[in-house]
């Protein structure tokens, strides 16, 4: 077997098994001086409690990323059961310039779009932005929280959307 034959082998089988994992539907939101964008994304998890912080990786290729390296500041909003749609239209269903359109937005005082109804929005300063093979892995540390209920997160696997349901444990 070649090089790149395992080569894309491998990368065939880790995508499988990366589709597998299920995650969290959120919009990562930010703007530069001139332009506002949203894109969807799975890839964003807690990274340290003190300081409370997060990382979130973005394709290289993506209008976001260009705008997130020259901003300061990101939104991460955690997307609820009931906003497929909204997760679809900022997936490229909807074009750039039309997609704040769908939901209930709102701007911070730094500038930065929100979504009124997400799950949870977590308002970012931009600490480090670390490039890594196609990605950038942006770390941002908590500035403010909204959390609100009831919580049901929308989640992602196998290319499907889902919603979780808590487990029920029986007492032994």
């Amino acid at each position: 077997m070649s090089l790149d034959a395992a080569t894309d082998d491998l990368r065939a089988s880790f995508k499988l098994a990366m589709r597998r994992f299920p995650a969290a539907v959120t919009v990562i939101t930010s703007a530069d001086q001139t332009r506002r964008h949203g894109m969807t994304a799975t890839a964003v998890t807690s990274l340290s409690m003190d300081p409370p912080s997060l990382v979130v990786c973005v394709n290289q290729a993506s209008l976001l990323h260009d705008i997130m390296l020259l901003a300061r500041r990101f939104c991460v909003n955690l997307l609820r059961r009931d906003q497929v749609a909204l997760s679809a239209a900022f997936s490229g269903a909807l074009p750039p310039e039309t997609r704040f359109g769908l939901g209930e937005w709102a701007v911070s005082p730094e500038g930065i779009s929100y979504l009124e109804t997400a799950q949870v929005n977590i308002f970012c300063r931009k600490a480090a932005a670390v490039p890594y093979g196609t990605h950038t892995i942006f770390i941002g540390e908590a500035e403010l929280v909204k959390v609100h209920d009831p919580v049901d997160p929308l989640i992602y696997q196998d290319a499907t959307y889902c919603f979780s349901v808590p487990a029920e444990i029986k007492a032994a």
